[in-house]
């Protein structure tokens, strides 16, 4: 494709990924608009309201300010003075990553990477502007500055990926940006290249290995508490119309639930409020927002909770062994402290992964006390770095223990050659 052509698509899709995602806030907004108030109401709110909702999605802050009669209601010190939102509903940010892989892969694989990014990074970066200003009102005030950065630096996470994934799948693609970078890596050590990709392939894998245990964690909770999560939901009295709501807010706000998992699992665990704790090793939770879905939250830490540790050792230990086996030859040649390196790498990896999701699912939802919500960054990313770096280590010295030594290589060669005759 040419790069007028790759340019156009990359904006369009670009557009068209943000557009889905407003729209998937909007929908639920309009529907309340029509059924729950008659639509009486000026139906710039909800429109407000679905750019808000988009934009904190994707890590931009949102600064509140309840009306008399809400903070009243509420209770909570400090409701009626303006409290910022600082929280990523990040199902929007994980639309957008989805919308910028494809961009980037599919501008990878016509030769041109980098028109392809800027294009879709700077409809999104538009995008998020006019938005941001659209969405700025009286009782709700977003950043400027955010609104044209964040949205458009989850595209370029995606695109990049995408681009990068395209470019190990297919080297002989064209890509300039591609051959410029093959090019420059060749000029490293290439122990240095083999070690570094080996150390990002396990850590990165065990961190999708941990996220993976605990999605399957988090739908055995919502299967086992459904009864719980319903009867929340009831007792808001949402409603047809605001249940739809709820539950796109929901869908929303699950890659969030299923990173606050991982971090119970790796042990910090996280908070629900200032002053709470839901932990492996003990469970503080005082009054928590009225979210159905945190309804699945246990009410107590379980016995030997500690043993989800074994989740992030086992799978760096697995994912180090899988990795090093498949390359005998490398491992025959290697001296013994090479294996320690790439697992010490794989664990910062795991760590860096681990630790940035962390943070960027936590935040404040309201005032006073949810000022403090979610897992710590540094806590997670600590951990993580210990547990799968004893797995990884271990796993790596026990793939280059089972390898045949270089001595017998040659015999086994040699052997294979006798035979063939």
């Amino acid at each position: 494709m040419s790069r007028t052509t790759i340019a156009l698509l990359s904006a369009l899709e670009a557009a068209v990924a943000a557009l889905i995602g407003i729209g998937v806030a909007l929908v639920p907004l309009l529907i309340v608009w029509a059924v729950h108030y008659g639509l009486a109401v000026d139906v710039s709110v909800f429109f407000r309201a679905a750019a808000d909702g988009w934009l904190l999605g994707h890590g931009v802050d949102l600064v509140a300010r309840l009306d008399d009669v809400t903070a009243a209601r509420i209770g909570l010190p400090g409701a009626g003075d303006p409290f910022p939102i600082t929280i990523a509903l990040l199902g929007f940010a994980l639309l957008t990553v989805v919308a910028g892989r494809r961009i980037g892969r599919r501008s990878a694989a016509g030769g041109h990477s980098i028109t392809g990014a800027a294009s879709a990074v700077v409809v999104t970066a538009a995008i998020g502007t006019v938005v941001g200003l659209a969405a700025s009102t009286g009782a709700a005030r977003v950043s400027f500055w955010q609104s044209l950065l964040l949205p458009a630096f989850v595209m370029a996470i995606g695109v990049v990926l995408g681009a990068v994934l395209e470019t190990l799948r297919e080297a002989d693609n064209g890509d300039l940006a591609g051959g410029w970078v093959r090019e420059r890596v060749a000029d490293l050590p290439a122990d240095l290249v083999a070690a570094a990709r080996q150390a990002t392939r396990i850590g990165a894998g065990t961190a999708f290995a941990v996220l993976a245990v605990a999605g399957v964690v988090v739908a055995v909770l919502i299967a086992l508490d459904y009864a719980t999560i319903a009867g929340l939901s009831q007792a808001l009295g949402s409603g047809v119309d605001g249940g739809l709501l709820l539950f796109v807010g929901e869908l929303a706000f699950l890659p969030n639930f299923v990173i606050w998992v991982a971090s119970w699992m790796l042990g910090p665990g996280f908070a629900i409020g200032a002053g709470t704790t839901i932990a492996p090793g003990g469970t503080v939770v005082g009054q928590i927002p009225g979210l159905p879905l945190l309804g699945a939250l246990p009410a107590e830490a379980p016995v030997l909770g500690v043993l989800w540790l074994l989740v992030p050792v086992v799978s760096g230990f697995a994912g180090a062994w899988l990795v090093l086996r498949a390359d005998p030859l490398a491992a025959r040649r290697e001296p013994w402290w090479r294996g320690v390196a790439v697992g010490a790498g794989a664990a910062l990896v795991a760590a860096a992964v681990l630790g940035l999701l962390a943070w960027w699912s936590g935040g404040a939802v309201g005032p006073g006390r949810l000022a403090v919500v979610g897992p710590d960054g540094w806590s997670v990313a600590l951990v993580a770095a210990a547990t799968v770096g004893i797995g990884a280590i271990v796993g790596a010295v026990t793939a280059r223990m089972q390898q045949p030594s270089s001595a017998e290589a040659p015999a086994a060669t040699t052997s294979r050659l006798d035979l063939g005759r």
